[in-house]
């Protein structure tokens, strides 16, 4: 093909058709020339007609392909929308006769299943595929090639790379064509308002309290189960090579890949059931915090295995430059994600709060629903994760602009995100089971799977019990075998390994691992997850537990001897199990940026220093000065230093770390309260610890129970 002269040719053709030949006059010419003038113009006059005949029947052929095309998108649409209509359905039937061995995700797989083998089997090939053509000039595939047909230049687009055996198996079903979605729009349609929704409905008071393990499980948790899982399947594949069951490449840090997806956890199942019998806070807030945190870490971690790229010529070798480079890629990206999604929670609430939105309800939530779901595709947009940027802006749009919306965004906000949550991570699911009889580059390796599910199996205990046990050392709540066998058991793969495989499958190794992935899922949700009721019965989890309510003490926790009511208790073991590095955070908070970024908090004016004075007056709201009140949230962490909870019987002082001494006289409580800052008067009166409540109050002793092992 000569794209020039065809170029050339076709403009002639334009020319052609959109001046009409000129005729000389009929009266100057002779009578034989006449007749053969007339000839040729009725010669040319049946060429035209036939020529736009032609190409009226071209152009109604393709508004017809059109209007089919868009039929079969409207069908395909369809499908999905009554997929979830079924689901719901079946989830009301389910809750309301109490069925608990089958979660929400675990219908929608099924009734993605049933559709894809209607799909697959039910409905006749509607396109098909002429001939192929060869360009053996090339040395590599175009994202997009226009082919001339006739003088008519077409687009094609680039959809992926075919095997040779499968040449005559590709799919020629419109419809199994229009189902199959583009990863993208799982990446910046449905997995923003999923992540967003779990760091915009965290509860700050048990996620806090066990920080410090969540980021454990989290980042080290995450970290080694990839490493473990990736260099298992490693043996997997030399196994496979070695039997003849290995047809293409798959390299080391295609396993170390591998590793990285799958070890994203989605425990949605059990955190379900956990919240419909309201299992143990704590347990709770370990699984929540390390799966919220555990899908950014994977997609991190993911990223940083693909741009390892040794030097030389063998690009899968071990170098150490690369390792190093690829570890600080993790750092970098992980660091500017969090810092873009602060920092977009922070401006959303600065607009909020000097602006009058809240007159205006409907635009409010506008803005912050635009300004939330922008920071993924900004994160994207910049070369960062937007999986992490949209997390960590819903925790600061939660801790910060959710308080300077008004009353009717505050509840539109939560639940046009809990909506959107409950079709998006729906959708996937009902996907997934219909990508298991629609995806055409299915790979499926009985050594492999079974390899992989003993390796997760594996990697999953290799983090749990030891990070555990180096965890207990510094608990004060220790995590009990119980808790830690639910853990184990939990580990159950989502929406976001299934997102991160289907977005590259391009290669043999990535397609295997996207079908093994797809298999790990189905297992996990529906034996795994429906096996969570009697999991808690048989590990004797509490249940039925108000969300409020602490955990009773034991031979690992403060005892409380004497005391005056369950919220004191629950209070004071809030405050002495909360990390040390949360406590110094939330002074500065308190005192500093709640005045800043809100309308609470006290005034800058009494925090900042004199100097700062017209700064302080420009930042502070005229709202704080009228009610200087604390802000109190249901959900909110409240946090004292030891020395707080210090208390005077008699001649001894008993502290919360333990130690004692004699004294000769006792400190009065008004003494107390002058030395108090206002961060600390702030959260007293948050736990209900008012001056006239503390007066009427008995002395409450707390000691650290020794342990006698």
């Amino acid at each position: 093909m000569e794209p020039g002269g065809d170029a050339a040719r076709l403009g002639l053709g334009r020319a052609a058709r959109a001046l009409p030949p000129r005729l000389p006059p009929l009266l100057l010419l002779p009578p034989l020339l006449l007749g053969r003038g007339l000839r040729v113009a009725a010669a040319a006059s049946s060429s035209g007609a036939a020529a736009e005949d032609s190409s009226a029947m071209e152009e109604l052929a393709t508004e017809k392909e059109a209007e089919e095309s868009h039929r079969q998108d409207s069908v395909s649409l369809l499908t999905f929308i009554l997929l979830l209509t079924l689901t719901i359905l079946t989830i009301w039937l389910f809750k309301h006769r109490r069925v608990r061995f089958l979660h929400e995700t675990g219908l929608a797989m099924i009734y993605g299943l049933i559709v894809g083998v209607i799909l697959r089997y039910g409905t006749p090939a509607t396109s098909g595929h002429d001939k192929s053509l060869s360009c053996t000039q090339e040395d590599r595939a175009f994202s997009t090639l226009l082919v001339n047909v006739s003088g008519k230049f077409f687009e094609y687009t680039l959809k992926g790379e075919i095997s040779p055996g499968k040449l005559n198996s590709v799919e020629q079903n419109d419809m199994l064509r229009k189902v199959t979605f583009d990863p993208e729009v799982f990446f910046n349609i449905l997995l923003p308002p999923i992540i967003f929704h779990a760091g915009y409905s965290l509860k700050k008071r048990h996620f806090f309290r066990n920080l410090g393990s969540i980021l454990a499980y989290a980042f080290l948790g995450t970290a080694v189960s990839c490493f473990i899982i990736g260099n298992l399947m490693y043996g997997v594949v030399k196994l496979m090579k070695m039997v003849g069951q290995l047809s293409d490449k798959f390299y080391y840090t295609d396993c170390l890949f591998f590793g990285a997806i799958i070890s994203a956890t989605d425990p949605v199942t059990v955190l379900a059931i956990f919240n419909e019998l309201h299992a143990d806070v704590d347990l709770y807030a370990l699984l929540f915090g390390e799966s919220v945190l555990n899908d950014a870490v994977a997609i991190v971690l993911s990223s940083s295995i693909v741009a390892y790229q040794p030097a030389g010529l063998n690009t899968h070798a071990f170098d150490a430059a690369a390792f190093f480079k690829s570890v600080g890629i993790f750092l970098g990206i992980f660091s500017g994600s969090f810092t873009m999604g602060a920092v977009t929670g922070v401006v959303t609430a600065l607009v909020t709060k000097f602006t009058k939105l809240h007159c205006f309800p409907l635009l409010e939530t506008a803005l912050f629903f635009l300004m939330s779901w922008s920071t993924f595709l900004l994160a994207e947009a910049c070369g960062f994760t937007g999986v992490v940027a949209v997390l960590f802006c819903g925790i600061t749009q939660a801790h910060y602009t959710y308080n300077n919306l008004s009353v009717e965004s505050r509840s539109r906000t939560k639940q046009l995100f809990e909506v959107l949550h409950f079709l998006a991570e729906n959708f996937i699911f009902s996907y997934m089971g219909l990508a298991l009889f629609t995806f055409q580059k299915h790979v499926f390796s009985p050594i492999f799977i079974i390899g992989a599910f003993v390796a997760i199996f594996l990697g999953r205990a290799a983090h749990i019990y030891p990070l555990s046990f180096f965890l207990n050392l510094g608990r004060r709540h220790k995590i009990g075998w119980n808790f830690q066998h639910m853990m184990m058991f939990s580990g159950l793969r989502g929406a976001m390994a299934f997102a991160l495989a289907i977005r590259d499958t391009a290669s043999y190794a990535r397609q295997m691992m996207f079908t093994t992935t797809l298999l790990i899922v189905f297992f996990t949700v529906w034996i795994v997850g429906g096996g969570t009721t009697p999991m808690l019965s048989w590990l004797n989890i509490r249940v039925g537990v108000d969300p409020d309510q602490d955990p009773p003490p034991n031979n690992d926790s403060f005892q409380v001897l004497q005391g005056d009511g369950p919220d004191s208790a629950g209070g004071n073991r809030t405050k002495q199990e909360s990390a040390w590095l949360f406590r110094l955070w939330y002074s500065f908070d308190h005192n500093y940026l709640k005045p800043i970024l809100t309308h609470s908090g006290p005034p800058l004016t009494t925090t900042l220093p004199a100097w700062c004075g017209l700064l302080a007056r420009c930042l502070t709201s005229p709202q704080v000065y009228d009610n200087q009140e604390p802000l109190r949230e249901e959900d909110s962490d409240f946090i004292l230093t030891e020395g707080d909870l210090t208390l005077t019987y008699g001649d001894s002082t008993v502290t919360a770390n333990g130690s004692s001494g004699s004294h000769t006289a006792s400190v009065s409580l008004e003494g107390c309260r002058k030395t108090k800052s206002s961060s600390e008067e702030a959260l007293e009166r948050d736990l209900g610890m008012g001056d006239q409540k503390v007066s009427s109050r008995g002395t409450r002793l707390v000691f650290p129970l020794e342990d006698n092992a």
